[in-house]
């Protein structure tokens, strides 16, 4: 059987992005959180992520480098249309790595505005990703009406970085910390559903190339499934905490799980909307790919490169399991 090789780069790139926003999205939304706590929540808020954060990002680097080896004719047009966006992301990335660890030194109102920058950079680079990602999805359309569209899906990706950001909280946190985040992800999840109902009406107005695939009744009727799934995970969010908040017993994993169920229910349904195109209605997958002997050598790369990252990634997990303590990064 000959292996479909643009298929499985394709599949190893989604993978890739969707652990980078899942991993580096409950990390950017802590750092979203940042001006809601006090000066000792934020030392336990930054310490929460401390361990991790930085290599969150390993998947972000992944995913971009599958782009350029195996997606180069795409890889040059993605990134000449998002020039801007990818810039303000990196500015905003290497801000709050910079807050980061400015911030364990400094003393007073120094503090606080380090603690600030790194509330900033989270939001830029959370703002951009979500302008990037409705960029993409209506193929890169120019106009005010795109420019909208795309700042709706950033409004709603920021929500849902909050959202991953307090839940990690929940799991990670206690004492009155932890009931903040409770309240935070009740918060986070009518943004979420705000967002994603609004992006839901909006998209098919923005790519006919969407709204083909979604109202093809009735071969699209399992498609249902995904958003019949996503409110249930919902659903189970917003039961566990009402819970946790009046001292129920329930799983404080809970909430971040059903969160990224959440995230991979929409991943799955952003990726049958554009699949089989790399570039909205522009370039597939075929057309974009390397040449096979070049995309042979890459996926044995691939496959010795992942098992490490996966095994340090769970390894990581595993060693800083638990609560978090307060002043590990004082």
């Amino acid at each position: 059987m000959t292996l479909d090789l643009p298929v499985i780069f394709a599949f190893l790139m989604g993978a890739a992005v969707l652990a980078y926003v899942v991993l580096d999205g409950y990390d950017l939304g802590v750092g979203m959180l940042m001006p809601a706590a006090d000066e000792h929540e934020q030392s336990i808020m930054v310490a929460s992520i401390g361990p991790f954060w930085d290599a969150n990002e390993t998947w972000l680097v992944l995913g971009v480098g599958l782009l350029l080896v195996a997606f180069p004719v795409a890889h040059g047009v993605i990134l000449v249309a998002l020039y801007l966006p990818v810039v303000a992301m990196l500015i905003g990335l290497m801000l709050r790595g910079v807050a980061f660890e400015f911030r364990i030194k400094a003393e007073g109102w120094h503090r606080e505005l380090w603690n600030w920058l790194f509330w900033f950079g989270s939001f830029i680079a959370s703002l951009a990703q979500g302008m990037m990602l409705g960029s993409y999805i209506t193929g890169f359309g120019s106009g005010f009406g795109y420019f909208m569209f795309s700042l709706l899906v950033a409004g709603g990706l920021c929500g849902g970085y909050v959202l991953l950001g307090a839940t990690w909280l929940i799991l990670r946190t206690e004492g009155a910390l932890q009931k903040k985040a409770l309240d935070w992800t009740r918060w986070g999840l009518m943004w979420v559903a705000l967002g994603v109902a609004l992006v839901s009406v909006a998209t098919p107005l923005a790519s006919e190339t969407v709204r083909d695939k979604w109202f093809d009744f009735p071969r699209t009727l399992e498609l249902m499934l995904l958003p019949l799934a996503s409110a249930a995970a919902w659903l189970w969010v917003w039961r566990l905490t009402g819970k946790l908040k009046k001292g129920e017993p329930a799983p404080e994993w809970g909430p971040f799980a059903g969160t990224v169920a959440i995230y991979v229910l929409a991943f799955l349904g952003l990726a049958y909307s554009l699949f089989p195109y790399v570039v909205m209605d522009r370039i597939t997958i075929w057309e974009a790919a390397a040449h096979p002997s070049s995309l042979k050598v890459v996926l044995v790369g691939a496959l010795i490169v992942l098992p490490f990252i996966i095994g340090y990634t769970v390894f990581s997990y595993r060693v800083f399991r638990g609560k978090t303590r307060d002043k590990l990064y004082e």
